[in-house]
Parts: structure tokens; sequence; C-alpha cells
């Protein structure tokens, strides 16, 4: 039997909700008020959308203790897109965004890039089969729900993408800290695939290999490196700030 999966806190129900997903069945503090907890009411009484109030004990137990704010829902897991067909349909004069995470292990950090890619209008999200953060309850409430606004797909291995977004003519460039030119020194005003490796030890060696070009980011603390949602923040936005100059 496929275990119940549970999203929490309000925005992120919201965002689930607005953007279509298929909600169970959403659980409410009792006693919870706020205009956004009012939102929420709304939304789901339009949408006649099964709710129960319950104590805070119940919620932090379906949560597992996390920040709920109130509000936990059930929820199908998310269908995973398809890379291939994302890059058959694409808009071949239009400037892209592709953000291909390699070895992205924690759900937190996972869940903030997600955010950040829905806000910096990334077409998809690419991540492996094996060696990725899953998308539970904690990504999916870090995300503040952008997860649902998204295409997340699954391939093989990293490089695989990598070799596909070539042949599709898409820029490759890779985060790494021994590349030789920075970020802002690169042009980026083209289709652009974005490759973020794990913090313990970054982009795979062997997929480093075969994209067109590594950047980096100009450190001027002593602290050698940013947490890699940071990190992939400041890169996106780099991307944007070009493609739309």
């Amino acid at each position: 039997m496929e275990k119940t999966t549970y999203i929490y806190g309000i925005r992120a129900i919201i965002e689930a909700i607005e953007s279509g997903q298929n909600l169970g069945k959403v659980y409410l503090l009792r006693e919870a008020e706020g205009v956004l907890m009012g939102q929420l009411k709304t939304l789901v009484n339009n949408k006649k959308i099964t709710t129960s109030f319950v104590p805070v004990e119940k919620l932090d137990k379906i949560s597992s203790h996390g920040n709920h704010q109130g509000a936990v829902a059930s929820i199908s897991p998310i269908d995973f897109a398809s890379l291939e067909e994302i890059l058959e349909n694409r808009q071949v004069d239009k400037k892209d965004i592709y953000l291909l995470l390699d070895g992205v292990t924690d759900v937190r950090n996972f869940g903030a890039i997600i955010r950040t890619a829905e806000c910096t209008g990334v077409s998809a999200i690419v991540i492996a089969e094996s060696g990725s953060a899953p998308i539970n309850p904690a990504t999916i409430k870090t995300s503040a729900g952008a997860v649902f606004n998204i295409p997340i797909c699954k391939v093989t291995h990293i490089k695989d993408a990598v070799f596909l977004m070539k042949a599709y003519g898409i820029t490759t460039i890779g985060a790494s800290e021994k590349a030789e030119k920075n970020i802002y020194q690169t042009d980026l005003n083209s289709s652009i695939a974005l490759i973020m490796g794990s913090e313990e030890r970054g982009i795979n060696p062997s997929t480093l290999k075969v994209i067109d070009t590594p950047v980096k980011l100009p450190m001027k603390g002593e602290i050698a490196s940013l947490n890699v949602s940071v990190a992939c923040g400041a890169m996106l936005y780099e991307i944007v700030r070009q493609q739309d100059s």
C-alpha cells in the first residue's frame, strides 16, 4: 500500500490548490485565524475539498513536528515530467533556463532551489533517479509550493541530460570553485542549462568534463564556499539579468 504524502504550511497548501493538485484532505487547526488562513479556508470551501478541524497534537504528529502553521494536507505524489518531451516542444527562439542538480540530497536545499528556480522562470529541473533529495513534505514546504508550478524530470544520470541539452543546442555551464572564469565573465545570453553539484563533492568529475563551461562565483571572504541553494540563486539571477538585458 502506498504511503500517504503530506504537505504542510499555509502557503504551500494554497499553491497546491491553485495549481490544480489533487488534495485528499486538509487538516486545519481548530482555533487558527489570520488573513492567509482565511484565504485557505475559502479555497478549500470553494473547491469542496474535505476538511477536518483538529487539535495541534494531530497536526504535529502527521507533519512530524514540522512548521505546519496550523495546516496540513494529504496529497498525491507529483508526476515527473519527460525531459525529452519538454525539449522537443520548446520554442526555439526563446531563451530558456534549465537546472540540473547533480547530487543535491538535502531536502531543504532542494526545496529552496525549487522556489528560486520557479521565481527565475526555469523551464525544468532535472534530477538523477538515485542520489537525489526526495520530494517530501519538507521539500514542498521549503519550496513554498513552487514544486507544483515547475516541471521536474528524472534521468538515469545527469551526464545523460547534459548530452541531451547539447544536442538541442543549449549551452551547458556548471558551478565549480575550480573554474577559471566567474559567471559574470561568461556570456549567458542564450538558452542555458545550469548544473549544480552537491555541497560535499560538487559536480561529479565525469559530468564536469562534458559541460561547455565551468563557472564560479567570486569569493571575497575567508569561507571557501556558499550553501548550494544560495549559490544556485546567485547564478540563476545572473542568467536572468543577461537574458533580459
